[in-house]
């Protein structure tokens, strides 16, 4: 309970004035997260849970793809689930979508939304901010519905790129707590052994981004 308040704690302090410029910057270095909202394709009137759901940028997105799909988000930060909500509202999805603070590691998604499964989940770049990532993509897994998929986009092993810039950029997000992790793919293909799942991997512009899907079968 500690460590979820620290680091709630720190996501407030880091994003509390950042949240506000935050999309219009990120667009830039975030790579990959439309390819993974393409991919989503959730059954028409499904169900869609985005975890870390941040400004709420993906949500709408993934809202205006999937028109008839009910919207679901958490985030361990008050900061950015406000502004969430005002964008969300913004948007014209306040009847379709529902917000909730939780820790991405351990949440009660019957308590906060009424509902233990659903056909979609998203993680879109916070694995590399979250302490315990591995338990938060079991934790998702663990919540999909049968033929329901985790899709997960974060950075990739940057190996493809010069050595200069690989190590610019590592040193660039250290400074705002993000770390890279490069075992991401072998840990879902790990995960999907463990939980009798299928994995597929797409490995973007020069391994810059890198997206991992964990899909139950039907």
């Amino acid at each position: 309970m500690f460590a979820k308040i620290e680091h709630g704690r720190l996501m407030d302090r880091v994003y509390r004035h950042q949240r506000h410029f935050y999309d219009a910057t990120r667009k830039y270095y975030l790579l990959g997260r439309d390819p993974m909202i393409a991919g989503l394709n959730p059954p028409e009137r499904g169900s869609i849970l985005e975890i870390g759901c941040g400004t709420g940028r993906n949500l709408v997105l993934a809202g205006e793809a999937y028109p008839k799909t009910s919207l679901y988000g958490i985030d361990i930060s008050h900061e950015m689930l406000a502004t969430a909500h005002k964008n969300i509202a913004a948007a014209g999805l306040g009847g379709r979508a529902h917000l909730a603070y939780a820790d991405a590691a351990d949440f009660n998604p019957v308590e906060l939304f009424g509902r233990r499964k659903f056909d979609r989940i998203f993680i879109s770049y916070a694995v590399s901010m979250i302490p315990q990532w591995e338990a938060v993509m079991r934790e998702a897994v663990s919540h999909l519905t049968p033929g329901g998929a985790l899709h997960v986009v974060d950075f990739g092993d940057l190996k493809d790129l010069p050595r200069f810039t690989r190590t610019a950029l590592y040193k660039w997000l250290e400074w705002y707590h993000v770390t890279p992790r490069n075992e991401l793919l072998d840990v879902a293909d790990k995960i999907a052994v463990e939980t009798e799942t299928e994995t597929e991997a797409q490995r973007l512009y020069g391994g810059f981004a890198w997206i991992s899907v964990i899909r139950r079968k039907a």
